[in-house]
């Protein structure tokens, strides 16, 4: 397994990002995805999560409405939109695979500024 996020970056309050997230080294369209994020100090929290087919997502509560969770499975890639960010979303954030949760990538970082 190999996941290669990218897309995070400085945004104001109310700004979009757009994140994605490029898997190798198995077969993508089997496995559920899962974006999760994590402050310093702090636990990682999960954020969103997709089945294989894309059909089924799952958000935490607050991010709801906000943020949307998809796939591409002939890229092979998971993407995060973002949008509405508020500096409380400020975080590194990583994208697993179902293919196996014992493996991190290196994560991106978003920064909302207010």
């Amino acid at each position: 397994v190999q996941l290669v996020e990218s897309g995070g970056g400085l945004v104001q309050l109310g700004g979009s990002l757009r994140l994605s997230c490029l898997a190798s080294g198995f077969i993508f369209s089997r496995y559920s995805m899962r974006w999760l994020r994590q402050t310093p100090g702090a636990d990682r929290e999960m954020v969103a999560s997709i089945s294989s087919d894309g059909f089924m997502t799952h958000y935490i509560d607050s991010v709801k409405g906000r943020f949307t969770i998809s796939r591409d499975n002939f890229k092979n890639t998971t993407y995060l939109q973002m949008n509405s960010l508020k500096p409380e979303d400020t975080a590194v954030y990583y994208c697993q695979s179902s293919a196996n949760w014992n493996y991190w990538g290196q994560g991106t970082q978003v920064t909302v500024s207010s």
